[in-house]
């Protein structure tokens, strides 16, 4: 009798749970959740480091970008890999030192030369992710080459919207081109149609706006799969324009190119911010990292940017041409306000992205980034890099930053200098004759490092000129 009651009471038990769903039973869904979060990238252009809020910028609010700054983590020494436009966006979304592949110019932009950009033997971010069951987008500024093979659908894409050349005008009125291969200058393709994958729209939303509309509709439409989206604002790069709705919000900013130039920041922002709401609105927060970084220090003389205490701007090797304004937010994952003052790199976005998404990269090239999440919430003890690396082929440039001290190493035509950014983030104090033996280390360790290193592939942009007087000659005849 007793064993009947025990079989009945499970019996019983047996038969309530079949119509159940256990609390701890996890859905698909939360298993692709939790195995491959949402990666965005938003990358602006020529931003100065001190025109954002979270980096004590006060007269142009940007309450939306600081947002992913103040709900994740801000990078005190964010760095990217080159300071002009084109390298640092080849190492940016390849993980690896553009100088390994012959990156190391910005490239002229002939749709008929299959060179001139990132070479085909590198693996996009985009391609791994691919290979992991991620939709991918590119929008917004390409610069990683105008060949058909270039093309960011031929790089591990699914769908891009934007301009392939290095910049481009914000006024719809002002995009006559049909096609990139109507251009006879480098910078006619700043005229282009805008693409929509492979096919020419006539777009009518200024620029910035346009982009932050796509990058919209692309969450809505993927909410329910993994995604990559690349977001690569080409403001606030020359052509200084806004429209009136941006230029009014700031009155009290008399220079006209500042004032344009904050407008032009604030379009971004509005961009960021709705960005952020559709995360919020459709519960993916949690599931998304969002990076926001520029890819190079201002150009303070051309478009009124403010690199703040730092020394220098685009195109420089001191601190204002490659720290730049970054931040990263993982909610639930990444405490809100965290400040993390180690030495990062763009380089380190793709590591990351590939170990939060349990990618296999087993046959891919070395990276040169690390993981940052478990350096960011302490679970690793030390520093994402013992040293980081600069070099300007053309110009025989170089940058070592001690990535255990605040040391850093310049060498140049007319510098060769040794400083400590934590008492002279200006880099006004040269080190180098009183402390010469940490110079001579750092160089050696440039030394050995540049034994992995190629020259560019492609020809300088200084040659535009003449490259085009040849190739316009040759089309004609």
């Amino acid at each position: 009798m007793k064993h009947y009651i025990v079989f009945v009471s499970f019996l019983v038990l047996l038969l309530s749970c079949k119509n159940k769903q256990p609390i701890s039973k996890s859905t698909d869904s939360d298993i692709k959740n939790t195995e491959k979060p949402n990666i965005i990238i938003i990358l602006t252009d020529d931003q100065g480091y001190a025109d954002v809020g979270f980096n004590g910028c006060k007269d142009i609010p940007t309450p939306n970008i600081d947002r992913i700054a103040n709900q994740g983590v801000k990078f005190t020494n964010g760095y990217v890999t080159y300071p002009v436009c084109g390298p640092s966006r080849a190492g940016l979304i390849t993980g690896r030192y553009q100088s390994r592949f012959g990156f190391g110019r910005n490239p002229i932009c002939d749709p008929d030369e299959p060179t001139f950009g990132l070479p085909l033997s590198e693996k996009t971010l985009a391609t791994v992710l691919k290979s992991n069951g991620y939709t991918n987008i590119a929008l917004g500024k390409w610069h990683l080459g105008t060949h058909e093979t270039l093309h960011p659908l031929k790089r591990g894409f699914d769908e891009f919207f934007g301009f392939l050349s290095g910049g481009h005008q914000y006024f719809p009125e002002l995009w006559t081109l049909n096609d990139i291969s109507e251009i006879q200058s480098q910078f006619d393709g700043y005229n282009t149609k805008l693409l929509k994958n492979n096919t020419r729209v006539d777009e009518k939303e200024y620029l910035t706006d346009a982009l932050s509309r796509q990058a919209v509709t692309y969450i809505k439409e993927n909410k329910e799969n993994p995604f990559f989206m690349y977001l690569a604002y080409n403001a606030p790069h020359t052509p200084m324009q806004a429209t009136k709705k941006y230029l009014d919000r700031f009155p009290n900013i008399k220079d006209s190119k500042r004032k344009t130039y904050a407008a032009m920041v604030s379009a971004v922002d509005d961009g960021v911010g709705i960005i952020l709401d559709e995360l919020n609105k459709l519960n993916l927060e949690e599931n998304t990292l969002v990076f926001f970084l520029s890819d190079n220090g201002g150009p303070e003389q051309h478009n009124a940017s403010d690199n703040g205490q730092l020394r220098g701007g685009k195109s420089d090797l001191f601190e204002g041409g490659i720290r730049v304004p970054f931040a990263l937010q993982w909610k639930g994952h990444i405490p809100s306000g965290t400040i993390y003052d180690k030495p990062i790199s763009s380089l380190d976005i793709f590591a990351t992205a590939v170990e939060v998404s349990h990618t296999n990269i087993s046959n891919n090239k070395k990276l040169d980034g690390v993981n940052l999440i478990p350096f960011i919430t302490h679970k690793k003890e030390g520093v994402p890099h013992d040293y980081l690396f600069w070099r300007k082929f053309d110009s025989q440039q170089y940058a070592v930053r001690n990535g255990n001290t605040d040391s850093k190493m310049i060498i140049s035509k007319k510098t060769n200098g040794l400083y400590h950014l934590h008492e002279d983030i200006g880099e006004q104090n040269n080190l180098k004759d009183e402390k010469s033996s940490e110079y001579e280390t750092l160089n050696n360790l440039r030394t050995e490092w540049e034994k992995g290193l190629i020259p560019p592939i492609f020809k300088p942009l200084k040659q535009h000129k003449q490259h085009f007087e040849e190739r316009n000659k040759k089309l004609n005849n």
